[in-house]
């Protein structure tokens, strides 16, 4: 099951057990505006090269709409709009006044020189600057795009709108970043394990966890665990998969993906194949790397007695029956990883009011929000008597019903 036809699914569970109005539930899916906009630039070799450039926006009843811009050779639309969607109801269940919007252009970055990035990323921004704003749509960084490209669209829009540092986040802390930003979507992971261990009376220090992806969340979340006292055992990157069942010392991990560019070859631990890794025995499991992970085939092995979705869509539906009624306690990605955007909002807010905060505030609001949503989610579950996954979509959805008919958008 893709990603677009997952996600509709859980709307749809959601909007039953809120018995929402077919009319609201049908105007909730369909997206607010698709943009599409060709993006011709010059090469440095001289030649014109065309692409394309897209901006789903699907909802604003609660505020700007926000989400990521990718540059990745092969864009689905579907799994745009289901991004789209999804940061709608991310924003909603972190209880951030955001709407969901993805977008992005289709090109290899890989293959593209600095300055043929910059002009890509300035083109597409002359073509869409109207329909963004700080009020608007407030772009971020995303798969292939990084802090560079979000200060090339803010000194292009500004150049149409005047100084504008709250039109994107995730920026260079030089241009109005936020302090706190690069580590966000880690540190929310922790929160959220830390919130949903303390149900059961269980710590971070007496657990043992396996990391899948070791890339900006799973390092960060590696790191943040091991200061806390938690055992990670198990890791894997692009490179390769390690372990130690002692657990793994992770500053001197740190060091070694920093110099040999992956988790591979490193001394203090064992090699395993990646795609038993999910399957390792551990309390904890965080896949932090791609959709789809766990599936019908792998599910019943799973061993880790919690999963937390740090990654966008690791489980597919099939598997999440299949965890359930083994017992197994997954932490939905629209709240486990809604750490990232969350301090984007602060990014925003700290913007608009021309004053930034010290990391420490940062942190201390981002824990705020974490423990605040996690309590709400907890009450929806008991409210429709469902698991953490349906209590996070009806918490987000029951957020955008109520501002849609609050503003008199009903259909």
């Amino acid at each position: 099951m893709n990603a677009l036809a997952a996600t509709s699914r859980n709307f749809k569970r959601a909007a039953r057990l809120l018995a929402l109005d077919s009319k609201l539930e049908r105007s909730l899916l369909i997206p607010f505006r698709e943009i599409k906009v060709e993006c011709t630039i010059p090469k440095d070799d001289g030649t014109l090269a065309s692409y394309v450039g897209f901006r789903v926006q699907h909802d604003n009843a609660r505020g700007p709409m926000k989400g990521g811009i990718r540059y990745h050779p092969e864009v689905d639309p579907d799994e745009v709009n289901a991004l789209a969607q999804l940061m709608t109801w991310k924003t909603a269940v972190a209880n951030i006044p955001y709407g969901g919007a993805k977008g992005g252009i289709g090109c290899d970055p890989r293959s593209l020189s600095i300055s043929e990035l910059e002009r890509l990323t300035r083109v597409f921004t002359q073509k869409i600057h109207d329909l963004i704003g700080v009020h608007i749509d407030v772009p971020a960084p995303d798969m292939g795009t990084n802090p560079q490209t979000m200060a090339w669209i803010l000194d292009e829009y500004s150049k149409f709108h005047g100084y504008s540092p709250a039109i994107v986040t995730g920026k260079p802390v030089d241009l109005g970043g936020s302090l706190g930003r690069d580590a966000a979507t880690g540190r929310g992971v922790l929160f959220a394990t830390e919130a949903l261990l303390a149900e059961y009376g269980k710590s971070i220090s007496d657990q043992r966890f396996v990391i899948q992806g070791f890339g900006n969340v799973g390092s960060w979340a590696a790191e943040l665990i091991h200061e806390m006292g938690g055992k990670i055992v198990a890791v894997s990157d692009i490179s390769g998969a390690i372990k130690n069942s002692k657990g793994l010392d992770i500053p001197a991990l740190m060091k070694h993906t920093k110099t040999n560019g992956g988790v591979k070859g490193f001394e203090a631990a064992d090699s395993v194949d990646p795609k038993t890794l999910l399957l390792e025995d551990c309390d904890v499991l965080i896949p932090a790397a791609l959709g789809g992970v766990l599936n019908r085939e792998n599910a019943s092995e799973v061993k880790a007695k919690f999963i937390i979705e740090a990654a966008n869509h690791p489980t597919d539906p099939e598997a999440d029956e299949i965890l359930y009624k083994k017992g197994v306690i997954v932490l939905p990605d629209i709240y486990a990883n809604s750490g990232g955007v969350t301090v984007s909002y602060f990014e925003w807010v700290q913007n608009i009011q021309g004053f930034m905060w010290d990391e420490e505030k940062v942190n201390a609001e981002l824990k705020k929000y974490m423990t605040s949503s996690f309590q709400h989610l907890k009450e929806m579950c008991k409210t429709h008597d469902c698991d953490l996954r349906m209590g996070a979509f009806t918490l987000g959805v029951n957020r955008v019903a109520r501002a849609t008919l609050l503003r008199g958008w009903e259909a």
